[in-house]
């Protein structure tokens, strides 16, 4: 970052203009964060119910020292991606689709912004679901039009702390996040007693059939959009690998806990909800809370995600607008039923988005690791990378369709494989990062 971008952003900063969050500006070092308090924040995103049904339904389909493993495979394949997007997020202080203008040219970015963004809005909408009908679940309520006045407080309610940005997120975290572990681990304990055990847990017949690329694939979904919008927090790191660290402690211990929780409940209950297993265990308060606790610390990312992503489009210094237009969205998918669709959902995400963080991460390695240029001389497209995006693309969804290895291990690699080619000997003169 220049001395001359440095001072710009000081003195709109002194004037007022500039959100705290510094959605379309690359982050000072006086707002840096440790490596702490990006861990919970984090942690909180990927502590997330749904990511629990899809362990749930990956867990029919294996035996246990099966499922151990794909899960671990799963989760390590989102923690190294995340990680080392986060990385490169945390040594540019920019979001995703601040890179994305870089990669893909000023007015090529809003592809980025439109695609990641929306499917944020996908996942308000879900989240917002699962909120409303475990809620009435639990209070025994029924009725179409409870359940929608559910999905409409509960969608205003897990804005709020997003509107208020990172600050906002971290408290909310702080406080939820041991919170969620504590009582997952107690749930997780009793429901091994429920089966007898270790012994008991391993005797149990897969039910289901699912081959392991499908099964790491769902995994790699359940936070292909949200991973790959991790530098929306790690460029508050004070340095890259604290960026690096947080979010793979995040995507990778974080995601595997949720979907072994979902997938011993599953196995010994029954019932691949973990709330609904604290329901049978006569927990209902318990099982509220942390539903709450679960769903709003995923949420309020969502809607920074989107916030960011609308910054962008709008080229607004202001998240704040695009919160609310994406929570008001949200809302509205989750009323006309969007989470009836959710496993569909999760494999589209796990083709199309990896693809977009491949081609980021190539472009930095191939250009970029020097430093940064002025935005005021990037491409409106950069049709190389935009071309080695589709590519990549496609290559998932035939990984996908053909039934080989991982379309979200494909898309990355054929992403930044296909960059690296297209912009070999491409490296301008940049100016230093940070």
């Amino acid at each position: 970052m220049s001395s001359s971008t440095s001072s710009r952003d000081d003195v709109a900063q002194v004037a007022g203009e500039i959100d705290p969050d510094y959605p379309i500006d690359p982050v000072p070092r006086h707002a840096r964060k440790s490596l702490f308090s990006l861990a919970i924040v984090l942690l909180g995103f990927t502590f997330f119910t749904p990511t629990m049904l899809a362990g749930a339904q990956i867990g029919a389909a294996f035996d246990v020292g099966t499922l151990i493993w794909v899960l671990i495979l799963g989760s390590a394949v989102l923690g190294v991606y995340v990680a080392v997007i986060g990385g490169i997020g945390a040594r540019t202080g920019l979001t995703t689709v601040m890179m994305c203008r870089y990669s893909l040219g000023t007015t090529g970015a809003k592809f980025a912004s439109l695609l990641l963004g929306g499917t944020q809005v996908g996942w308000y909408g879900v989240t917002v679901a699962t909120l409303a009908g475990l809620t009435a679940s639990a209070l025994d309520w029924s009725g179409r039009g409870i359940e929608i006045a559910l999905m409409i407080a509960g969608g205003a309610v897990m804005g709020v702390t997003a509107y208020y940005g990172y600050k906002g997120m971290y408290a909310l975290s702080i406080v939820s996040v041991p919170l969620l572990l504590v009582l997952a681990g107690w749930v997780t304990w009793r429901s091994l007693d429920e089966v007898g055990g270790w012994s008991g847990l391993t005797a149990i017949v897969p039910s289901e059939t699912m081959s392991i690329a499908a099964a790491v694939t769902i995994v790699v979904g359940t936070f292909a959009s949200g991973g790959t919008q991790a530098p929306n927090w790690t460029r508050f790191a004070r340095t890259p690998s604290a960026g690096f660290w947080a979010c793979l402690v995040a995507f990778l211990i974080g995601e595997l806990l949720m979907l072994g929780f979902g997938a011993i409940g599953a196995l010994s209950f029954g019932e691949g909800d973990f709330v609904l297993v604290l329901y049978q265990l006569g927990l209902v308060g318990w099982g509220l809370v942390f539903l709450v606790a679960n769903l709003w610390t995923t949420n309020d990312n969502t809607a920074y995600n989107f916030g960011v992503a609308g910054a962008e489009i709008a080229n607004s210094r202001s998240k704040k607008p695009f919160v609310i237009g994406g929570v008001v969205l949200g809302t509205l998918l989750a009323i006309t039923g969007i989470y009836d669709n959710l496993i569909e959902y999760l494999v589209w995400l796990g083709i199309l988005i990896p693809p977009l963080g491949g081609v980021v991460i190539g472009d930095f390695l191939a250009r970029w690791r020097g430093g940064m240029p002025s935005a005021s001389v990037l491409p409106a497209f950069e049709w190389r990378n935009l071309g080695a995006y589709v590519v990549a693309a496609v290559a998932a969804w035939w990984s996908n369709e053909a039934g080989w290895f991982i379309p979200p291990v494909v898309g990355v690699v054929v992403a930044v494989v296909a960059v690296l080619a297209v912009q070999r000997g491409r490296r301008p003169v940049a100016e230093p990062v940070g």
